[in-house]
């Protein structure tokens, strides 16, 4: 790490904790502003950047001043100033200015800075009243043409408050990344409201309205290790199911409940709400049918195609009586799974990412997506239909997988990989197109697949992990028993990524370390350990 980036992280870490204690950072005397809420800290969600294009940056925060208590800032439009800088010290301003922060949208800010120079740090800040926010580090994406010479970039999900502390985000800071990829599962619909990770999982206080969606971010969001990740550098984001519900799949959720919608586009707004997130142009439906895929460009050297595979999947096959959601299944048992049309992602997003795929100038194509890819058969296969499979992941669409993996091979969109969580485990995986067969010349790998472990959500004991290694010949590598993120360094030439397991999900000073390291080098597809 440079000495640079040593000392913002050191600076940002002091300021969150000024920031946690309710310190007004600049000015002696309260304004009207700062007394909205008997002088508290407005910024105790802090402040974070994302969705980096070459020339533009969004900039989030949102004005809170208690988290438990996030419904309580005053129903009025409140006035909010920016500056962003080519310093720390805020010297050399680069954009300044001023936004409204509306209870319509929960009092968030979303400030899409454009006309900044390609490939460079900034810093950037939020003022409200005498109350200056901390300050964050953000960087534009390289100019479009260029080859950049490496890329950083952490890759995180599955943050269930209740397993754990957010020790995975004190160290992602401290990997002084350039880019944070967050796969889903940003929080998780139920838990007690309370400021401290809990020793043991409680399932209280179900999220199902929008104000009760917005409290449930609000938690999180206090969270200071969370609150430093997103102080280090920009992210991407997509969701997976527990910003909204367990399992749920299009329209549908596990109790089939006749107004699911109504909830889906409470959580959907909550969301947009508290993401560093350009949003597309709504349709006529609002937050019912918010578009989440997209796609950025690192230069010439990586092309991130950011998908949704929720909002557009087919109902759940083989679902239990009367409900919705996910099922265990054997796949003789259940020919549902190979019905005709069966998508995952949705005919227009998977004509969108052919297009992203045909056009691509990347040495590197990342598929940004939330869960396993590969076949994860929980019993031997002896022949085919022997595999018991869950129908919420890919294996519960197969001819979507394999529709995605022809589009990678029909592109010929150069070096594939598919970056993955949802499951809690870290995973290796060569992708082909038939799972069944060993890798060769007649059965060649499309894709290189890594799916990270959670920030804390459980996983399943790491014993039974190693039987699925055994019985399913794509997946390479599995570790279960630790919880953490994925570290990559890509380069023209090759990708490298490790995975980094905490010692102790429970312990927020927990160290951490690595357990595996893979590298995928351009222009041949498969694992190097």
């Amino acid at each position: 790490m440079d000495s640079q980036r040593r000392i913002f992280l050191q600076r940002a870490a002091r300021i969150v904790s000024l920031a946690a204690a309710g310190s007004v950072l600049s000015g002696s005397s309260a304004s009207a502003a700062t007394r909205l809420n008997g002088n508290g800290y407005p910024f105790a969600l802090g402040v974070a950047s994302g969705s980096p294009l070459p020339d533009a940056v969004v900039l989030w925060t949102r004005i809170c001043y208690d988290p438990l208590q996030a419904a309580a800032t005053p129903a009025i439009a409140l006035n909010v100033r920016w500056e962003v800088a080519e310093d720390e010290a805020f010297r050399r301003i680069a954009a300044k200015g001023q936004t409204t922060a509306t209870p319509a949208l929960a009092h968030s800010v979303h400030v899409d800075v454009a006309g900044l120079a390609p490939g460079r740090w900034y810093w950037y800040r939020f003022i409200f009243g005498d109350a200056v926010s901390p300050v964050g580090r953000t960087r534009t994406a390289p100019e479009p043409g260029s080859m950049p010479a490496s890329l950083k970039l952490a890759v995180a999900s599955c943050q269930h408050w209740e397993f754990g502390a957010y020790a995975a985000h004190r160290h992602i800071a401290a990997a002084a990344p350039d880019l944070v990829a967050f796969l889903g599962d940003y929080i998780y619909e139920w838990g007690p409201y309370q400021l401290q990770h809990p020793s043991r999982a409680m399932r209280t206080h179900e999220s199902f309205s929008l104000d009760e969606y917005r409290a449930r971010y609000a938690q999180y969001k206090s969270d200071q290790d969370l609150q430093g990740a997103h102080l280090a550098a920009p992210w991407i984001v997509t969701w997976d199911d527990h910003e909204v519900a367990n399992d749920y799949g299009n329209d549908r959720d596990e109790l089939l409940t006749p107004t699911f919608l109504q909830r889906r586009a409470a959580a959907y707004q909550a969301f947009y709400e508290h993401m560093p997130l350009r949003l597309l142009p709504l349709g006529r439906r609002g937050f019912v049918d918010m578009r989440i895929y997209q796609r950025y460009d690192w230069g010439r050297l990586a092309r991130f195609h950011v998908l949704d595979d929720r909002q557009y999947r087919a109902y759940h096959a083989c679902a239990r009586p009367g409900r919705g959601g996910s099922n265990s299944v054997t796949t003789r048992n259940c020919p549902d799974l190979r019905k005709p049309g069966r998508s995952m992602l949705g005919e227009e997003q998977q004509r969108w990412l052919q297009t992203g795929l045909d056009t691509s100038p990347a040495r590197w194509n990342i598929l940004a997506q939330q869960t396993l890819m590969a076949q994860a058969s929980q019993v031997p296969i002896l022949r085919p239909g022997d595999e018991r499979i869950w129908t919420d992941g890919w294996d519960g669409y197969p001819l979507a997988r394999q529709h995605l993996l022809d589009a990678l091979r029909s592109s010929k969109a150069s070096n594939p990989l598919v970056l993955s969580g949802d499951v809690h485990t870290f995973y290796a995986t060569e992708l082909s197109r038939n799972a069944m067969r060993p890798t060769g010349k007649d059965n060649p790998v499309l894709a290189t697949e890594f799916c990270g472990t959670s920030i804390t959500s459980s996983s399943r004991p790491q014993a039974r992990t190693e039987q699925y290694v055994a019985m399913n010949p794509h997946i390479r590598y599995g570790r279960s028993d630790k919880r953490g993120y994925m570290l990559m360094e890509i380069t023209p030439e090759k990708t490298t990524t490790l995975f980094q397991g905490l010692e102790n999900v429970r312990d927020s000073a927990s160290g951490i370390a690595t357990l595996a390291r893979f590298t995928v080098r351009d222009g041949k597809a498969g694992l190097q350990s």
